[in-house]
């Protein structure tokens, strides 16, 4: 099936959700960029819907993907070490998020000093446990019946990975205009 793809797109162009971005010079970065757009869609859905399913209503996908990364590894996380991991330069989205998940009681946070750091409860440890049993069962099976290489999705997380230090430096120029 894949075979018949190269050829479906080359009679009817590539797949973009704006035509005018796409006929510049590197029209695959429109694919590239639509597509980002359909999977965070996708992604921030799933994750909200999934920690909903979890018994954890009312967190937004910014909440989730917080109190996911204040669980990573068991160790207490300073707000500035959330928001670089994440990718985030407004400090107080991610200031929200933890008041909200305080509030819930999955994470505790506190100060070292100046810092604003977060640990995670009982509680978020074991939301983030049933989103896990959730996943593997919801999302993770189905994957692994579509036969996809892991080896192929890890190097594509590389690229997008790498793509982003693009996004992020042109960003840094645009604002310096």
């Amino acid at each position: 099936m894949s075979d018949d793809i190269p050829a479906a797109r080359n009679s009817i162009g590539p797949v973009v959700s704006a035509s005018h971005l796409a006929s510049g010079a590197m029209p695959a970065l429109s694919e590239i960029e639509f597509a980002v757009t359909m999977m965070v869609n996708a992604y921030q859905r799933w994750m909200v819907r999934c920690m909903a399913a979890s018994g954890s209503e009312g967190l937004s996908a910014l909440d989730v993907q917080v109190l996911h990364s204040v669980n990573h590894r068991g160790r207490v996380k300073t707000l500035a070490d959330l928001c670089l991991v994440l990718n985030i330069e407004d400090t107080h989205t991610v200031t929200y998020a933890l008041k909200k998940l305080e509030k819930s009681g999955l994470v505790e946070s506190g100060r070292r000093g100046k810092e604003k750091i977060a640990k995670i409860t009982a509680s978020g440890e074991n939301a983030c446990l049933e989103y896990r049993r959730l996943r593997e069962a919801l999302l993770v099976e189905p994957m692994k019946a579509l036969g996809l290489d892991e080896n192929e999705l890890s190097k594509l997380a590389a690229t997008l990975r790498l793509v982003s230090g693009n996004y992020d430096q042109a960003a840094r120029a645009a604002a310096a205009m």
